[in-house]
């Protein structure tokens, strides 16, 4: 594996347990975001490198550990239909958005802190 020669920032990624078997987090809402951009889950699923399956299975899930349906699927047209977010699909995306935000506000400083022990690290160990 090539190491990076950019370093990189420690950061925070979230994630939500809703029950014990289901979650979300940044990639389920990065693929209702990508339905949301092409009007189709098998085009989100092509924009997160991810096959059409993977993606209706994380749909579903979505669907199901939410108990309300984030996603419709449409019917039709001459394109052959396509999929939407629900009124609660896109409320959740907002809702995990502003949740992200805080987090990261509330631990920048933590972060920052964290970055500079890093450095120290790495000068202290000659790398």
């Amino acid at each position: 594996m090539q190491k990076s020669s950019v370093r990189s920032r420690p950061s925070l990624s979230v994630r939500i347990d809703l029950d014990p078997a289901g979650r979300i987090g940044p990639g389920k809402i990065q693929l209702l975001e990508n339905i949301h951009a092409n009007g189709s889950i098998s085009a989100a699923g092509r924009a997160m490198d991810m096959s059409y399956k993977r993606a209706w299975d994380l749909v579903d899930e979505i669907n199901r550990i939410c108990r309300h349906p984030a996603v419709e699927r449409q019917t039709g047209g001459k394109n052959g239909g396509g999929a939407v977010l629900t009124p609660f699909g896109l409320s959740l995306v907002a809702r995990y958005r502003k949740i992200e935000r805080a987090a990261a506000s509330a631990v920048r400083k933590e972060l920052a802190a964290l970055q500079t022990d890093i450095g120290r690290q790495r000068k202290a160990s000659g790398r």
